[in-house]
């Protein structure tokens, strides 16, 4: 009898033990190449030209958050109208097959600002500021908190506090901003930038000459109740309490030129503002500005005026959501014509992007026919509204139906700078100047997506998604169900093995993730969940 109770004490102390062991581990320290930043800085030192300048147009990037196809009416979807927006691709170029990298904020954001598929240095899945500090925390986070949609991983393995705190876009990574200055072009960011905020990875070290906005996935538009506001919090959605607990500390925090400031103004008009502000100081000189607002990313909080334009929707959800569009917008129209009174229209090439599908998990939209949305590699998360604007260059209204990526933003603008680029280094997106002007290959044949076990690839024709862990594989003919209705892999066995070779191809230099997945996305899908990994 006492040694059955000694048995059950050691066997009781193990496993307490196994349970609360801290998971903190070296296995994804991260060290930043020394050698390969001097490289860098060296290269580009060496193609300075201040004379390059005269000749050369502005450059306006705009990208908005979690915006999808049908929350804006310029791709005729969705109940918002957004004359601004919309005036971008009619005065233009609209895309009507564009598509992000990944289906995720930051790593969609790596590949606009490097021209590469993120993976190729290893940023494969969003950044996480918090993991699962031990096994027991898993079984709490699993069985005793409703988190569905979501399904946390189960981990030996987490990094150090030292190491989250380094993860974002490696410094050895040339960035678009640090091309352009190469021609001359004062560089500024303004908004959002959620590609990591240690010391040398904040937009100051890394090719901005100004920069106003936050560094993380998100922060409050306005402080919690101010008058003339409404916030909306969403308790169905596991991530909302999450998101509110930011509030404006650390990289939640308003930044001006990387030193912490007080913003007292609803943000997407502060941003608005801080853009004209930029503009107006550079336009002797060509300017690159990347205008990076967060809207309609949660929280949601809008202001009462045009919240009020919105009070026939039913749902509050939505009513919020769609002002915080309507705001975007019009703060757009304003930037759009300051550029028209200023006599700057004509010499300022427009892109208009967003950074992956709309946020279908907030309640907020359902991204009309495209299935999935963000986190998904469906086409709701991966399809993403584009729009180009060179005032006298393009024809008005102008339909581009190939598939483009949102990395051929970065080799338009090096072309559009007369820039160079390294020739040891592998670029993955395209100059798209040069299919505009004229009959040419399409851009890109094939288009791929990788997180961890969560892979797809995209052809004009098929489409396929599949899940190494999981054994999830789905094949779409897309020329006869566009919307990815229906599972051909049955009859086409042949064609999901050819475009898995492809992928394999095309992601063979891609390099090991530099901080691993922490949760699965759950989507539903003929009878069963389709899992992908955030």
């Amino acid at each position: 009898m006492k040694l059955k109770r000694i048995i059950l004490i050691f066997s009781v102390t193990i496993l307490v033990a196994y349970l609360l062991w801290p998971l903190g581990s070296d296995t994804f320290s991260i060290h930043f190449d020394e050698a390969k930043i001097k490289k860098k800085n060296a290269w580009l030192n060496g193609f300075i030209d201040p004379n390059k300048k005269d000749s050369l147009p502005n450059i306006l990037c705009i990208v908005v958050d979690d915006l999808g196809m049908a929350d804006l009416s310029l791709y005729g979807l969705g109940d918002i109208q957004t004359p601004n927006i919309d005036k971008i691709g009619k005065e233009g170029i609209t895309f009507t097959n564009a598509f992000t990298t990944s289906p995720v904020c930051s790593p969609a954001r790596a590949a606009l600002l490097t021209g590469r598929y993120p993976q190729r240095f290893g940023f494969q899945f969003q950044m996480h500021d918090r993991y699962l500090k031990n096994r027991l925390e898993y079984l709490g986070f699993k069985y005793f908190i409703d988190s569905e949609p979501w399904e946390p991983k189960w981990m030996d393995e987490v990094p150090e506090k030292n190491d989250i705190e380094r993860q974002g876009i490696p410094p050895s990574e040339i960035l678009l901003p640090e091309i352009l200055k190469t021609s001359g072009y004062q560089t500024g960011l303004i908004g959002k930038w959620h590609l990591g905020s240690s010391e040398t990875q904040i937009p100051c070290k890394l090719g901005f000459d100004y920069q106003y906005g936050f560094y993380a996935s998100h922060s409050l538009y306005i402080e919690e109740n101010s008058k003339g506001y409404v916030g909306q919090k969403i308790e169905e959605d596991f991530t909302d309490q999450y998101i509110w607990s930011g509030q404006r500390n650390g990289p939640h925090a308003i930044y001006r030129n990387c030193e912490m400031v007080e913003e007292k103004s609803y943000l997407t008009d502060a941003f608005t503002r801080e853009a004209l502000h930029f503009i107006e100081n550079r336009k002797d000189n060509p300017f690159f500005l990347l205008l990076s607002y967060n809207a309609p990313h949660t929280p949601l909080q809008a202001p009462e005026e045009y919240v009020d334009q919105f009070s026939h929707i039913k749902d509050p959800i939505k009513r919020v959501y769609y002002a915080m569009i309507k705001n975007l917008d019009d703060n757009i129209g304003k930037v759009m014509e300051y550029l028209s009174e200023s006599g700057l229209d004509e010499n300022t090439v427009i892109f208009f992007i967003s950074d992956n599908g709309g946020a279908e998990y907030t309640l907020t939209t359902e991204n009309g026919p495209y299935k999935g949305g963000k986190i998904t590699d469906f086409e709701g998360g991966i399809r993403i509204p584009f729009a180009m604007r060179w005032n006298g260059h393009f024809p008005d209204e102008q339909i581009f139906e190939d598939q483009v990526s949102i990395m051929d933003i970065f080799h338009t603008s090096v072309a559009l700078a007369k820039g160079k680029l390294p020739a040891d280094i592998k670029f993955d997106g395209v100059n798209l100047m040069k299919f505009i002007d004229g009959p040419n290959d399409t851009p890109h044949q094939n288009l791929i997506w990788q997180r961890g076990a969560s892979k797809a690839i995209r052809t004009e024709k098929w489409k396929l998604l599949w899940n190494e862990e999981k054994r999830d594989t789905l094949l779409f003919d897309l020329v006869s169900s566009e919307f990815e209705n229906e599972n051909v892999l049955i009859e086409n066995p042949g064609i999901a093995l050819e475009l898995i070779d492809r992928h394999k191809a095309i992601s063979s230099g891609f390099s090991k993730p530099i901080w691993p997945s922490m949760i699965y996305y759950k989507f539903p899908f003929e009878g069963k969940e389709v899992y992908f990994d955030q």
